[in-house]
């Protein structure tokens, strides 16, 4: 299931959107599996054991029901944990939401991310995921257990804060560019005054 579009900002864009890896389902699965082979094995065992229907009964009644609560308890609910807990990534922030009954959530803002790590060892490398560790500005570093191809989120979030910083700085850039003076046109070239006629000498008196 994906995550709501709806929670989303206007304009915000998911990057990535993943539940936890299968992997975290590994050990319910095994209990649920472990639990329908203890109930066979206890429907096998009472029906060849010599006793009476009430008793078979009872004891079919008290395996089936603290089976279920097992079932229930270790296997049904980290599924429907699983199944309700979202790692997104949008160009924004990120987002992480758990719970049914009781939800939990936490958004850090792209911008302030300082650092991005990862931590996975030989089985969660042969599984392709590991722990993401994300350290805010100012808050204790966050942890993400279980990211599918934790490497590939690593590297993408990395980008992606790498373009959120390019583009502060562009729009801080743009803001702090002082504006050029408006240029005078050149004024047109003046015309030289015309020199004054030379005196006239005096003629010759009759």
């Amino acid at each position: 299931m994906a995550y709501p579009r709806n929670l989303l900002s206007p304009g915000e864009t998911v990057v990535i959107d993943s539940h936890p890896h299968w992997k975290a389902l590994l050990g319910p699965v095994i209990i649920a599996l472990l639990a329908v082979a203890a109930m066979i094995t206890t429907v096998v065992w009472t029906g060849n054991a010599a006793m009476s229907d009430t008793a078979r009964t009872t004891i079919l009644i008290v395996v089936a029901v603290v089976l279920g609560i097992i079932v229930i308890w270790w296997a049904l609910s980290p599924f429907i944990r699983w199944f309700t807990t979202h790692f997104v990534v949008t160009d924004r922030r990120v987002i992480y939401r758990s719970g049914v009954f009781t939800k939990s959530g936490i958004d850090i803002p792209i911008a302030r991310i300082a650092t991005v790590q990862f931590r996975h060892g030989m089985i969660d490398r042969m599984f392709r995921t590991g722990k993401l560790i994300v350290e805010s500005a100012s808050d204790d570093p966050l942890e993400f257990d279980d990211i599918p191809d934790v490497e590939k989120v690593h590297a993408r979030l990395y980008e992606i804060i790498i373009d959120t910083i390019e583009s502060d700085d562009d729009r801080r850039g743009s803001r702090e560019t002082p504006t050029a003076p408006p240029v005078a046109p050149p004024a047109a070239p003046q015309r030289p005054a015309t020199p004054p006629a030379p005196p006239q000498e005096p003629g010759p008196t009759a």
